[in-house]
């Protein structure tokens, strides 16, 4: 797989100004709730899993949530995401067969 090197970050030096331990990265990797490439030896995280890993840090370091916990939230987040995208599709549905409400209801 080739990755542009501007899309990656060293995990040693991102742990080090965010002070988190690159053990947590670790953590997150082998949990499969994030993504870490090695080349060369040299461990790098995509710039787009940056919001994650900062969304897991904060759970883990701030809320003092363990990495189960973490691992339980992900999943519930992802489940509320494909209601809300199924929701969202028969909402069209209803709309294109012109079965909808008839007033504009906020949902």
């Amino acid at each position: 797989m080739s990755i542009m090197q501007t899309e990656l970050i060293i995990v040693s030096e991102y742990c080090h100004k965010c002070h988190i331990e690159p053990s947590f990265i670790t953590l997150l990797a082998d949990g499969g709730l994030i993504n870490v490439h090695i080349q060369e030896g040299e461990h790098y995280l995509l710039v787009s899993e940056l919001p994650s890993v900062e969304r897991y840090s904060r759970m883990y370091y701030d809320l003092a949530i363990n990495m189960e916990g973490i691992d339980a939230i992900h999943h519930l987040l992802l489940k509320v995401e494909d209601m809300q995208r199924e929701i969202d599709t028969l909402r069209r549905q209803l709309l294109l067969y012109g079965t909808g409400p008839t007033e504009d209801v906020d949902w």
